[in-house]
């Protein structure tokens, strides 16, 4: 079995409720043999069926330890309650929702895929989950090839980009432990702190 060609047929919602942290490792976990085909809630029958296809295993029932089959959903920000911390904004994989830090934030609805990502890091409970509407359109159907491919495309930008949101903070955290380091001797802020008291204590300035 192939890892590309069963990551192609899963709907690259990232939700996690396979058990896996994304959808390409669930699709290595079933080419390694340690998952099954029915595991995935969002892409529901019409997924198990087309790995079946792929697999040759049998087109099982969803598992309902994983979630249940049901019509799309997209998150909504309570705007009133939301204190713009910016602790959602990492959290969805295909970046559907827009903010600023103290600024109010709010969901793209066309891009979000219903994960439910974004829920749980709200401290204050403003994100919920309601009917996809397509901004009054209409629900969405189920996850077509082309909205995978699009939805694969947004998630290998969010990682890019959180690589980079790392990787510039990573930075910033050396650069300041090099400048305290040349203008106190010091390592780390800590070791600053030790030797200021120690100064104190011996008399020194």
């Amino acid at each position: 079995m192939n890892v590309d060609a069963i990551d192609a047929l899963l709907p690259q919602t990232q939700c996690t409720r396979c058990g896996y942290q994304g959808c390409r490792p669930y699709a290595e976990a079933i080419v390694r043999g340690e998952a099954r085909i029915n595991q995935c809630p969002p892409g529901g029958s019409a997924t198990i069926a087309a790995l079946a296809t792929l697999t040759g295993m049998p087109a099982l029932p969803l598992d309902p330890a994983h979630g249940i089959e049901a019509p799309r959903t997209v998150a909504w920000i309570l705007e009133e309650h939301c204190i713009g911390c910016t602790k959602c904004l990492p959290a969805c994989p295909v970046d559907a929702i827009v903010g600023a830090n103290k600024r109010m934030h709010t969901v793209i609805a066309t891009d979000c895929t219903g994960c439910e990502l974004c829920v749980a890091p709200c401290p204050v409970d403003c994100i919920v989950m309601v009917p996809d509407a397509q901004d009054l359109g209409g629900p969405r159907l189920a996850f077509g090839q082309e909205e995978i491919v699009q939805l694969r495309q947004r998630y290998a930008a969010h990682v890019h980009r959180e690589a980079d949101r790392v990787a510039a903070k990573i930075r910033t955290i050396s650069a300041k432990r090099e400048s305290l380091k040349l203008s106190t001797g010091a390592s780390t802020l800590a070791d600053a702190i030790l030797r200021a008291k120690a100064r104190r204590t011996t008399g020194e300035p």
